[in-house]
């Protein structure tokens, strides 16, 4: 099954739906020049339809191989990854201090989408990369920005993130590696680290750690970590590399999916230590780590977004040319084709506007984490960057939930050869199940949601944003055109559920904390299905003032959306205030 990008519905979702047309025209950008979108993301379908889709089933079907302490990727994967980095692409939102290109982080965000769609696996990595760029550039010393910060932004090399070890996975404060400190000024680290993405391959010469491990006299829990770069090989003063550093892959994980993504045992200590280098202040990891999580949990969103609209396209594929039954009203002599039946209509419009509603929730937390550092006023950044912290566990959470609904519906559509491996349909299913889980659990990010990001200022960011949105309601139900339907309506009524949900959940924070924590998940889902439905509304708007036909698609589409699931908002509300108790009483239940 062939990838095309949907390049018109990105840039829709990226200018209108996203804001990045008004954040431009604001001078929130700068001198960027917006035309340069469509050509970019152009490419990148290119790039992706012809080097990287063609390798997806490839990868999964040959997975790696590890062998004396050394990684393997698939067939075709290193000759990939060095066009990829001679193209260009590993650079595109890299500051141009180093080598890179300097373009909107949403411009990059759209590209991961398309990496991800294409070849998720692959594209798995440079998203790591981009993280680690983030943690140096923000926290590591000048010194170590000269060593590593270009070959990183170009893609020579590439960067892992090492949390997790089997006795700390979400509870972070319980790690164990240890890093001591050396007379030089670097650290000597030993320990082990576990589910380690690209922690070791073949595709590039180096590949750039970031570790977080406790010095001997560290406070106990996360106050007590630090974090640490740990280079695969040591760097000479002229930029040449030198010895292999103690850090190495004692094993490979055997996954449901993404096997062509290896994820390894890092070892370190066998040989003394492997030679760390300080990442910001010591104690203070947690810190510089989030910095990289942050921007990891949205291109764990896009993955989400790019693994349902290749499920889309192919089952969306599968549906037009499948012929069986006959349909009402058919006037053929024949079995007509699946897509006529009304049940598989159905399904597809919901893997369609599902996926749309998870791009444009991406493209709009990537549009405001560039404006907290893009804009010129003090204000308008860190109002941006509190829309960001707001958006980012709604943008992990609901869009791989989506990522794994789209891909679960065309399994279905493609009904007993979705079963069989051969159709690719049921890769597109392994493959989305790990991102609900990895870059910190759905059920984490709603906690962070209600907890951190509602709680943060009395819930000012996110009563802010459903202002923004009832205005959106506003125009359509003004907008006058009866194609919309009932949507205004509909969609009102979501926000009036969110609305009513987050000041119960604001006030259970501050008496029955209990009570807020067993809601978390399903305000999420409610905050992802309002804040999509409206976006898609917006979006749909837009579409109808600049092009006749391409409006009605899309009002038809957030028509849908609206009728389909934001409609499901007052009973997700139920659930987060009525549901409490009988999550909470279920302790007797759960037993042996």
């Amino acid at each position: 099954m062939t990838y095309r990008a949907p390049l018109n519905d990105m840039l829709l979702a990226l200018n209108h739906g996203a804001g990045l047309k008004a954040a431009v025209e604001a001078g929130h950008y700068g001198d960027f020049d917006p035309d340069i979108t469509t050509a970019v993301l152009e490419e990148a379908g290119k790039f992706a339809a012809d080097v990287l889709a063609p390798l997806n089933q490839v990868g999964d079907r040959n997975g790696v191989k590890l062998a004396d302490r050394q990684v393997t990727t698939a067939p075709g994967w290193p000759d990939a990854y060095k066009r990829w980095t001679e193209a260009g692409w590993n650079a595109v939102s890299g500051s141009e201090a180093h080598g890179g290109q300097g373009l909107p982080l949403a411009i990059n965000a759209a590209c991961t989408e398309v990496w991800s769609a294409a070849n998720v696996a692959f594209g798995l990595c440079p998203l790591l990369t981009l993280s680690a760029i983030e943690a140096l550039d923000a926290h590591g010393s000048d010194a170590l920005k000269d060593i590593y910060l270009a070959k990183l932004i170009s893609g020579e090399w590439t960067g892992t993130m090492q949390l997790t070890e089997p006795q700390a996975g979400s509870d972070v404060g319980a790690l164990r590696t240890r890093a001591e400190r050396a007379a030089d000024g670097s650290y000597r680290i030993t320990g082990a680290k576990i589910f380690i993405t690209y922690g070791d391959h073949d595709m590039t010469d180096n590949i750039v750690h970031f570790v977080l491990a406790r010095l001997p006299d560290a406070p106990a829990g996360t106050k007590g970590i630090s974090l640490f770069l740990i280079p695969k090989f040591l760097v000479n003063e002229d930029g040449s590399l030198g010895a292999r550093n103690d850090i190495y892959a004692t094993g490979i994980e055997h996954k449901l999916g993404m096997h062509a993504s290896p994820t390894c045992t890092m070892t370190m200590g066998d040989e003394g230590g492997a030679i760390g280098y300080l990442i910001g202040e010591e104690n203070a990891g947690m810190r510089c780590m989030f910095t990289m999580m942050n921007q990891a949990r949205l291109g764990v969103g896009l993955e989400g977004v790019g693994v349902a609209d290749r499920a889309y396209q192919q089952a969306l594929s599968y549906a037009q040319e499948r012929k069986q039954g006959r349909a009402i009203g058919s006037k053929g002599t024949g079995s007509d084709a699946i897509i006529a039946h009304p049940d598989v209509k159905r399904m597809l419009m919901q893997m369609r506007v599902l996926t749309a509603a998870a791009r444009t929730i991406c493209y709009a937390t990537a549009v405001a984490l560039d404006v907290a550092v893009r804009a010129k006023d003090a204000g308008v950044r860190a109002e941006a960057a509190a829309r960001g912290a707001l958006l980012t566990p709604i943008a992990k959470a609901f869009s791989t939930d989506i990522g794994n609904e789209v891909a679960y519906l065309g399994v279905q559509i493609h009904g007993g050869m979705g079963f069989i491996e051969e159709t690719g349909a049921a890769q597109h299913y392994r493959d989305a199940r790990i991102t609900a889980i990895y870059e910190g659990t759905n059920g984490i990010q709603a906690i962070d949601l209600v907890t951190r990001k509602l709680g943060a200022n009395g819930g000012a960011s996110v009563f802010k944003l459903l202002d923004e949105l009832t205005d959106i309601v506003r125009r359509v139900e003004t907008s006058n055109d009866p194609a919309f339907v009932t949507t205004g309506a509909k969609l009102r009524d979501a926000l009036g559920a969110l609305d009513r949900s987050s000041r119960w959940l604001l006030e259970k924070l501050a008496t029955a904390p209990n009570d807020a924590l067993a809601g978390a998940t399903p305000y999420l889902r409610l905050f992802g299905s309002a804040l999509g439905g409206c976006m898609l509304a917006n979006e749909a708007l837009a579409a109808r003032s600049e092009n006749e036909t391409e409006g009605a698609r899309h009002v038809a589409l957030a028509r849908f959306f609206a009728e389909t699931f934001a409609v499901q908002a007052p009973s997700l509300e139920k659930t987060v205030t009525d549901g409490a108790d009988a999550v909470l009483a279920a302790e007797a239940v759960l037993v042996a």
